[in-house]
């Protein structure tokens, strides 16, 4: 029964609790990775081809020859950032932290006092219940599993992840083979139970707010001496100014340090949602990123429509003014997955 009394917020913000930093790309070998501090840094740099007209036609252009062969007699001259390994180094080291907040569905601002305790209780119930457990597992699993690696995943002859957690004085350390665990779900192989159970274990007393949290996380990636790897690529969001002859691709480098941003670590962090309806969906695309409409922008699709009342939106709003707890376990911990991701989610006065 919906209470009269209880209306969404106007300001509702939460902020993120999982808190990545950049990632840091540098070169050495394999066999060389126990004693990997003072690998070289992957430095981007500049190379200027001359590529070929491979573009669709206008119709009228491919049908006739000679337009054709102008086409294609014309350079299509490129100037594009690279990163390679050395031609002496066959491994990528990728490094980044990670800090693990508490007060995970705690609002960081909120005009409206009695939706704020409602939300409260509803949190408050939702860990006497269900914990942080299965969000933390699938954190944890896509720390073991390398997605975070994005491409340079593909095609990996090794990938070793080392995950660190310090307390004190004391550090533990856990390894994984991320080639023994699938993107496709959180299967867990039998060797790394009892590390990820302990991985688990850290996040989810992080996001309890039982301790100070933070992660250092070290993967390993075998792919060959010399061989090219994949920064993040910038957005160049001003082209006027620029003349030609404009770079048509540009990476992301930190002190000309090769690097991931950490808006994409944290995607790849947060690709846990598989509980979106698919029923009538034959491409099996596997977990999504937690968002509030399950948008995947490679896919132009929004896999949580509110026609069908699976977006965020929906759930929160029916959870929390309408006493209607969503029924499938699933959507609670979606709900409370978008929470620890954050984000502006007031309702607007305007149509």
């Amino acid at each position: 029964m919906a209470n009269p009394d209880i209306k969404t917020a106007s300001v509702l913000a939460f902020e993120r609790k999982l808190d990545p930093s950049d990632a840091l790309f540098f070169a050495g070998n394999w066999d060389k990775r126990s004693d990997a501090k003072n690998w070289s840094p992957i430095i981007v740099r500049e190379k200027a081809v001359r590529g070929t007209i491979s573009n669709r036609l206008k119709a009228k252009d491919a049908a006739d020859p000679a337009k054709l062969d102008a086409a294609i007699e014309n350079p299509n001259l490129q100037r594009v950032d690279v990163a390679t390994l050395p031609n002496n180094c066959d491994t990528l080291k990728i490094r980044f932290t990670l800090r693990v907040l508490g007060g995970a569905g705690s609002p960081s601002a909120c005009n409206n006092s009695a939706y704020r305790e409602k939300l409260s209780k509803i949190v408050q119930s939702y860990v006497s219940q269900n914990g942080f457990g299965e969000l933390s597992k699938r954190y944890a699993c896509n720390l073991a599993n390398g997605r975070f690696l994005w491409r340079n995943r593909l095609g990996a002859e090794n990938i070793e992840v080392q995950v660190s957690s310090r307390t004190g004085d004391s550090v533990q350390t856990w390894k994984f083979d991320a080639l023994t665990f699938s993107l496709r779900d959180f299967n867990v192989p039998s060797e790394s139970h009892d590390s990820m159970g302990a991985l688990s274990n850290v996040i989810e007393a992080g996001l309890k707010d039982d301790g100070y949290v933070l992660l250092d996380v070290v993967a390993f990636v075998r792919i060959g001496e010399g061989q090219e790897v994949y920064p993040s690529q910038e957005l160049i969001l001003d082209k006027s100014s620029a003349g030609k002859g404009q770079k048509s691709k540009t990476l992301y480098s930190v002190a000309e340090n090769a690097a991931i941003h950490s808006q994409k670590i944290g995607n790849a962090l947060r690709t846990i949602d598989d509980w979106y309806p698919n029923e009538n969906d034959t491409e099996n695309v596997g977990p999504i990123a937690v968002e509030p409409y399950g948008s995947v922008t490679s896919m132009g699709k929004a896999y949580r429509q509110p026609k069908e009342k699976a977006d965020f939106y929906s759930l929160l709003d029916s959870w929390v003014t309408r006493d209607k707890i969503p029924a499938e376990k699933g959507s609670q911990h979606f709900v409370m997955a978008t929470l620890i991701r954050g984000g502006v989610f007031g309702e607007s006065g305007k149509e």
